[in-house]
C-alpha cells in the first residue's frame, strides 16, 4: 500500500523534479566515495608511519648487531692477517654487500604501485556503470 502511494507520487512528478533530485544524488554520491577515499588514504598513512617506525627501530637494533658481527670477523681474520688487512677484507665485503642490496631495493621500488584508494575507486567504476546502465533503460 505504501509502495504503491510511492509509485504513484513518483510518476506524477515533472521531468525537470527527477533530474533535480538526480543531480543531488550523484553530487551526494561523489561526496559520500570522496569521504570514503579521504579515509581508506588516512588508515594506509597510518599503517605506513606505524610500520616505518617499526622497521626504523628494527633496522637500528639490526645496525648494532651488525657492528658487532663486523667486529668479530675482523678479530677472527686478525688470527691470520694482520689487523689493518683483516678490517680492509671486511670492509670491501661488506661495500659489496651493500651495493647487491641497494640495487635489489631499487628493483624493489620501481615494482611498487604508486598507493590509491582502489576500493573507493572500484566502488566509483561500479555507481559509474549503474547509473549508465539504468539510463539505459
Amino acid at each position: 500500500m505504501v509502495y504503491d502511494q510511492q509509485r504513484d507520487a513518483m510518476e506524477q512528478r515533472s521531468v525537470a523534479e527527477l533530474v533535480n533530485d538526480l543531480s543531488a544524488q550523484v553530487s551526494r554520491l561523489v561526496r559520500d566515495e570522496m569521504m570514503i577515499a579521504k579515509a581508506e588514504l588516512q588508515a594506509k598513512g597510518k599503517r605506513v608511519g606505524v610500520g616505518a617506525g617499526m622497521a626504523g627501530a628494527g633496522g637500528l637494533v639490526a645496525l648494532f648487531g651488525l657492528a658487532v658481527l663486523v667486529t668479530a670477523a675482523i678479530l677472527a681474520l686478525a688470527l691470520v692477517l694482520p689487523a689493518w688487512a683483516a678490517a680492509l677484507v671486511v670492509g670491501g665485503a661488506l661495500l659489496l654487500l651493500a651495493g647487491l642490496l641497494a640495487l635489489l631495493g631499487r628493483r624493489q621500488m620501481q615494482k611498487a604501485s604508486p598507493p590509491v584508494p582502489r576500493e573507493s575507486i572500484e566502488s566509483v567504476r561500479k555507481d559509474i556503470a549503474v547509473v549508465k546502465e539504468s539510463m539505459r533503460r
